[in-house]
């Protein structure tokens, strides 16, 4: 079961491409988030006041992706897709990648505009920091506390990673495993008596 995805962990520096005296400057975000693009495109906005276009892409998810690529402007399909196509072929996932023009005042055609936001788009993720991540699956089990030490023992046994817990008389522990371990996982746990566990 693959359970392995391709993102970036932190914005990237801008790159810049220039083609004919256009300017585009590069830049990609680890988003988890939609709500996530509009500020992010307003603040290159303010960042770069006198460029005409900020054309992006982004796709979110992993079991199931949601992607949008936007031309703002740009002739229909010569930059947002040819930006996802970058995200495509880098196979990553939970990014934005953005592309601002400034116009030199030549015109580049159809096909000098494809090429353009594609190479502006493959240098920018050329310089991200790519890395490989789990996806992993969150449980939360409910038990009283006589029941702590055999919930603990598979925890540490297994290599569950805990990411909260509130130890009082009724427990609750909130964990997380890579996915193909988790039906195992929660099989152990759900034949475990006195111990309810759900998948978050």
């Amino acid at each position: 079961m693959e359970d392995i995805y391709k993102t970036i962990t932190f914005p990237s520096e801008a790159i810049l491409f220039k083609e004919k005296n256009s300017k585009f400057f590069g830049y990609s975000f680890p988003i988890q988030t939609e709500a996530e693009v509009k500020p992010i495109i307003d603040s290159l906005r303010k960042q770069h006041p006198h460029a005409v276009h900020y054309c992006y892409a982004y796709q979110i998810g992993t079991d199931t992706s949601i992607y949008r690529a936007n031309d703002d402007g740009e002739p229909s399909n010569t930059a947002g897709m040819p930006i996802y196509g970058q995200i495509q072929s880098f196979g990553i996932t939970n990014v934005l990648l953005v592309v601002v023009r400034i116009f030199g005042g030549t015109k580049l055609g159809v096909g000098g505009l494809i090429s353009a936001y594609r190479i502006a788009a493959q240098m920018t993720l050329e310089s991200a920091a790519i890395i490989e991540k789990t996806i992993d699956i969150h449980f939360l089990m409910t038990f009283d506390y006589k029941n702590i030490n055999k919930v603990m023992r598979v925890i540490k046994e297994k290599s569950v990673e805990i990411v909260s817990q509130k130890m009082e008389m009724n427990c609750e522990i909130e964990c997380r495993t890579r996915k193909k371990n988790a039906e195992m996982i929660f099989d152990i746990f759900n034949t475990m008596f006195e111990v309810e566990v759900k998948r978050l």
